[in-house]
């Protein structure tokens, strides 16, 4: 990088401000042939502002400056700008030029309100060092620009080696009452550490985690991360590049503090008053967004709640007597493991030991031989973290040994107990109904901790919606005709159709399980959504029956007291509820509406039945 004295980095460039940090005067600027030489000879950089706004009430937070050239020109955009700064070697006089002009033109303009302003970790680290605290502080000032107003906005902090002296630089210029900003993070570059030891002011999120986050539950889970790390730093989050109104009703609802995008502002030679129509259209509007879900069922983690077994081990030099002794002092004991040291090599079952030590003359001629004749030699290992997938492969392998053996628990690989088949059925069957309660398995539709989070929210904004509890009539005696595939299948359909006929940014639709469904309205065509899926659905299931039922319009089978009866063709039941805020105060209050209804729908034996009062 090149280096410059503080006196060329403050000598004038325009003539009605007092202290100019660029470098204009450097031999590197003067001789230059390069077409950005020449424009930065010719003061033909342009700073404009982008407004930083407020998610919370629309309000103008601050703005940032850019900088173009001329408009005419193919140097009018800053990539082509910086591209040539890198070619003619000016990056370090283009950069201070660049904030130069910025700081010029909004003291200009006589703006009072907080600025950010672009500058590389490098050359803040070297314009401090080389001009000192207080004559950097006069330069600011000697544009009008109060300090306490300044954002310094560090880039390209991946480049700096030394962490610690960009640390104390920053605690230099912020006792000064300047502000700090994080630039890009999540851009792949950015440093966990630097925020860490840095605690800026605000962190800007990278524009990849907010394009299209309406849309992805990776990048909301993500944003949900920073959000936590940005409290642990008491940091103010910014989220670049909004430029749809469903993201921006994200970000809101996230309760992201603030924004910047087009959709909010788009840079502009004079700083915004407001933002954009349509963006405060968004953000004071009470309807809250739905957001995006992971559409599948993790069956991933650890299995915490697994009981290990302390069980006693044996050595390949261990004889068959010593395992039987073994097995007889610990009668609950149904296997025991092998060691070669701390590594398990194998397992043998107690009932398959003691059935062939019990028989006649074993002990005489197999006692004081090794236990390894009747150890399985490919046990199943399973970290103490493992995850379900792991447990599930025991379930399904064809070799049942795994059953009846259990498996061998280690911790990094080192021998750490036994596990049963007992505890392993029980303790997959738990994490997968934990897991549905976040995604059920069958539809990759919410379960019931999003569909109540979701209630929750919509309690919360103060805005009405119709809550709706869909339910199959006549759907066991299918099942049990057709059997558990075709029932799924049904099932399904049911979850087709509604994602169909629902608006993915304004009504939720949420598996509580079987044939249950919540659907969460905030469309105003809520009624007619709700028809549409009955009728839809009607017209699509008679395909699931066998041709003579479709002709009869129906099947016979045991009704649930085990009497013979017939049973019309499956239809769709939903029973919808409006639901005024302030008539409920939790989402199992809502939940519990909506099943009455429900309940409703199916006795009157109607398509969509409407409760008229929350009590009824």
């Amino acid at each position: 990088m090149s280096t410059h004295s503080c006196a060329e980095l403050a000598e004038p460039a325009y003539s009605n401000v007092i202290f100019i940090p660029t470098s204009l005067n450097s031999p590197t600027v003067r001789r230059g042939r390069g077409p950005l030489a020449r424009l930065m000879r010719s003061s033909a950089l342009n700073a404009v502002f982008q407004p930083i706004i407020s998610l919370t009430d629309g309000g103008i937070h601050a703005h940032e400056a850019l900088i173009r050239g001329p408009k005419a020109s193919s140097f009018h955009t800053p990539d082509i700008l910086l591209k040539a700064a890198a070619e003619e070697n000016l990056n370090f006089e283009f950069e201070n030029t660049c904030i130069a002009v910025q700081l010029a033109r909004w003291g200009e303009l006589h703006e009072s309100g907080r600025l950010f302003i672009n500058i590389s970790a490098g050359v803040l680290v070297q314009v401090l060092k080389q001009c000192g605290r207080e004559t950097l502080l006069k330069m600011i000032s000697g544009y009008g620009v109060l300090p306490r107003m300044l954002v310094l906005e560090i880039t390209e902090y991946e480049r700096v080696a030394d962490m610690d002296e960009l640390a104390r630089v920053v605690s230099e210029i912020r006792s000064a009452g300047v502000s700090l900003a994080l630039d890009d993070f999540g851009d792949g570059r950015s440093s966990l550490r630097l925020w860490s030891q840095l605690k800026p002011e605000y962190v800007k999120i990278d524009k990849y985690f907010t394009k299209k986050i309406s849309q992805h539950a990776d990048k909301l889970k993500t944003i949900q991360a920073l959000q936590q790390i940005a409290a642990v730093f008491d940091s103010s989050l910014v989220a670049e590049g909004i430029e749809t109104e469903d993201d921006l009703r994200v970000l809101r609802d996230l309760g992201i503090p603030y924004g910047q995008g087009f959709l909010l502002g788009r840079p502009n030679h004079i700083p915004h008053e407001q933002a954009e129509t349509k963006a405060l259209e968004v953000m004071r509007d009470r309807r809250v967004a739905v957001f995006p879900e992971l559409r599948r069922a993790s069956s991933a983690g650890a299995l915490s709640r697994l009981a290990v077994l302390d069980a006693p081990t044996a050595q390949p030099s261990t004889t068959n007597e010593e395992l039987a002794q073994l097995f007889l002092a610990q009668p609950k004991l149904h296997a025991i493991a092998v060691l070669d040291g701390t590594r398990a090599i194998g397992i043998i079952n107690r009932s398959l030991f003691m059935n062939e030590f019990s028989k006649l003359y074993y002990r005489e001629i197999w006692g004081k031989k090794s236990c390894l004749i009747h150890a399985n030699m490919a046990p199943r290992l399973i970290e103490r973290n493992h995850n379900v997938d792991d447990l599930v492969g025991i379930l399904t392998s064809d070799d049942q040994r795994y059953l009846t053996d259990g498996f061998i628990v280690t911790d990094n690989g080192r021998y750490a107990g036994l596990g049963t088949g007992e505890q392993l059925v029980r303790s997959v069957t738990e994490t997968r109904i934990e897991a549905a309660r976040h995604a059920n398995p069958l539809t990759f539709l919410p379960g019931n901790i999003p569909i109540s989070e979701h209630i929750e929210r919509l309690l919360h904004s103060g805005c009405d919606f119709v809550a709706c509890y869909a339910d199959l009539n006549n759907f066991k005696p299918f099942n049990d005709q057709y059997g558990y595939w075709r029932g799924d299948e049904m099932i399904r359909l049911v979850a087709r159709i509604a994602v169909a006929h629902c608006n993915p940014q304004r009504d939720f639709i949420g598996h509580v399980g079987g044939d249950d469904f919540i659907l969460l309205f905030q469309s105003n065509n809520w009624q007619s959504q709700c028809e549409q899926i009955i009728l839809e659905f009607a017209e699509q299931a008679v395909a699931l029956f066998d041709e003579p039922a479709r002709l009869a319009g129906g099947i016979h089978a045991d009704d649930r007291y085990g009497m013979p009866r017939f049973f019309p063709l499956t239809t769709l039941s939903i029973g919808a509820i409006k639901i005024h805020c302030d008539e409920f105060a939790t989402a199992e209050e809502v939940a519990s509406a909506a099943a009455r209804a429900k309940h409703d729908a199916k006795t009157a034996g109607e398509g969509l039945f409407i409760q008229t009062t929350p009590n009824t």
